[in-house]
């Protein structure tokens, strides 16, 4: 038994009926490369089984302390059944990629059961209209609650669950894993309680050891090099309200190659700049099209891994985060890398004088009851459409294997991750490399974004844009329209007039 660290229970405490906290992808896979050429269900499921001892986190369940006065517990749990957690379907006719996206929105919008270790994997087959999927390719839509795994323990997952050949092998190592019995909510409660004492001393450990990096980013801040100011100046968007509990899920996938060359319009950018510059670029033309584009740059959250080399096999977040501006305001490709390459430089010398790693350790200490509280409070009084919002969406960038993986012996083709949404962010995004592919896929809230094929385009068309600035591609079929400031009060609360500030 191991009890959560701080983030990992913030991620049980925020989940709500309208917003489950899991996080998840699609991976396609061509089973051409499997003995034999095909890949049955029961065949996926040996196969798992087999390499169970490999992921730690595939069989332990949370158990919550009574009147969550204390951070839940990780068990190993007694009543694991695989076949629970691995399903089954087929995609209705025409088996195309919008058919796979409704599954997937659908399949990701149901929250995961808690009372057992919280993953669920979909097997799909009927993919023979997917562009880019050979026939007979399945996938494979996953779901795991946040609080198990950030990006990159999400990576060591894969690994475990795939292999590097397409050779399947028979499993010789012993499974040296042990169910355990159900804590003693007696003893859980009286453990919370002595914590509830002890914790405010870690809080003021923590506090002293992060006083000079806050004394650093005051200076800086007095100085000009630090701008705090701009982090209460993002405006209000569709995707900064309430989030209804239906998703919406489509993305890109573009070659690595290309994303690798656009640095070169701005010196010193990084891909992840360049993917937040397309992302920047699409939300331009998205919210310009439904008249609603602000005249200050929107801004993302840039998720930070400070997991260390010893934590790579462990359970649970290890993540601080940065603000990312996007540039929207800016209607030029090389224009807005420039821009984004600049303000990201800005953030990661902010977040490095915080020290990331610090900022991580800052939210293991917040008290649990307040956690769960807190959420509940904000979601029943939809204060994600009165506060102003510190980001508009998230964009998170996962990198993947380099070759090419095997899961039962098919070659995965592709893959494209899934974020959870929130109160207040109805917008996320994932970027995922795997060989020389780069993804980027959109979850959002349906009510915010009803048309997902759209902002999909918004996306092709922003690359397409870094691609012209290049020199490399004809410029992008669809006719650009005069950027129109909105002036009218938006959906999801408002905007204009006075904000509330976190």
């Amino acid at each position: 038994m191991k009890q959560m660290q701080g983030l990992d229970a913030a991620f049980v405490a925020f989940e709500q009926p309208n917003a489950p906290i899991h996080i998840g992808s699609i991976a396609i896979y061509d089973p051409s490369t499997a003995p034999g050429g095909f890949v049955r269900f029961k065949d996926i499921l040996s196969f798992i089984r087999g390499r169970l001892y490999l992921a730690k986190s595939l069989r332990q369940r949370m158990v919550k302390v009574p009147f969550n006065i204390d951070y839940p517990y990780w068990i190993e749990d007694p009543n694991f059944d695989l076949e629970y957690h691995v399903r089954h379907a087929a995609l209705p006719k025409p088996g195309d990629w919008r058919q796979l996206c409704i599954l997937t929105a659908r399949t990701f919008a149901r929250p995961l059961d808690l009372t057992r270790p919280p993953w669920e994997l979909l097997v799909v087959e009927g993919l023979d209209n997917v562009h880019g999927a050979p026939k007979g390719s399945y996938a494979i839509l996953s779901k795991v609650h946040h609080a198990a795994i950030d990006g990159v323990s999400g990576v060591d997952l894969m690994k475990a669950l795939h292999t590097a050949t397409p050779e399947v092998d028979p499993i010789r190592q012993p499974d040296p894993w042990k169910p355990e019995r159900m804590p003693s909510q007696l003893g859980m409660f009286a453990r919370g309680y002595v914590r509830g004492f002890t914790n405010p001393l870690r809080q003021a450990q923590v506090a002293v050891q992060s006083l000079p990096g806050a004394v650093h980013v005051v200076k800086g801040a007095i100085k000009g090099d630090f701008d705090l100011a701009s982090t209460l100046k993002t405006p209000r968007t569709r995707f900064n309200g309430k989030v209804s509990a239906h998703r919406v899920v489509d993305g890109k996938s573009f070659a690595l190659a290309d994303v690798k060359d656009m640095r070169a319009l701005a010196d010193g950018a990084t891909v992840n700049d360049v993917m937040l510059s397309i992302v920047g670029g699409a939300m331009r033309a998205y919210l310009n099209e439904k008249g609603e584009l602000p005249e200050e740059t929107l801004a993302a959250m840039a998720p930070i891994s400070v997991r260390a080399e010893n934590e790579k096999n462990m359970m649970g977040n290890q993540v601080s985060a940065m603000r990312a501006p996007l540039g929207t305001h800016m209607d030029g490709a090389a224009e807005r890398l420039a821009y984004v390459r600049d303000e990201t430089q800005k953030s990661k010398a902010m977040t490095n004088a915080l020290g990331a790693r610090q900022m991580a350790e800052m939210s293991k200490l917040s008290p649990a009851l307040y956690m769960g509280l807190g959420a509940r409070l904000y979601s029943q009084f939809g204060l994600a459409n009165r506060i102003r919002p510190m980001f508009n969406t998230v964009v998170t960038n996962v990198p993947g294997p380099p070759s090419p993986i095997f899961s039962t012996g098919a070659r995965l083709v592709n893959i494209y991750g899934n974020l959870c949404l929130l109160d207040g962010v109805g917008l996320g995004h994932v970027v995922q490399s795997y060989t020389d592919k780069i993804t980027v896929t959109a979850t959002a809230c349906r009510d915010a974004m009803p048309d997902p094929a759209r902002y999909a385009e918004c996306l092709q068309e922003s690359f397409d844009a870094h691609l012209v600035a290049l020199g490399r591609a004809a410029a992008p079929t669809r006719p650009a329209t005069k950027p129109r400031v909105r002036n009218a009060v938006a959906r999801n609360g408002g905007v204009g007039g006075t904000h509330a500030t976190m």
